[in-house]
């Protein structure tokens, strides 16, 4: 069956790092590359995360930098 399907292979969206776009690890330019949003955005929702609930953020972002792939653009 063709037709525009919601989780179709085209449409589909990928977490994973972006070096190119990325400070550190890549971490939050893939997440906002694949939010479509502009980075600064996530960096700064990071930076907050990370002030209020500092072990909790280290944690994610040490997590995600080890589980995602490199992006492929």
């Amino acid at each position: 069956m063709q037709g525009n399907h919601r989780y179709g292979n085209d449409d589909r969206r990928r977490l994973g790092l972006d070096a190119k776009e990325g400070l550190i690890g890549g971490v939050c330019a893939g997440l906002a590359h694949t939010l479509d949003i502009d980075v600064s955005w996530v960096r700064v929702g990071a930076v907050v995360t990370a002030i209020f609930f500092t072990k909790f953020a280290v944690a994610a972002y040490l997590v995600a930098w080890l589980v995602l792939d490199q992006r492929s653009h």
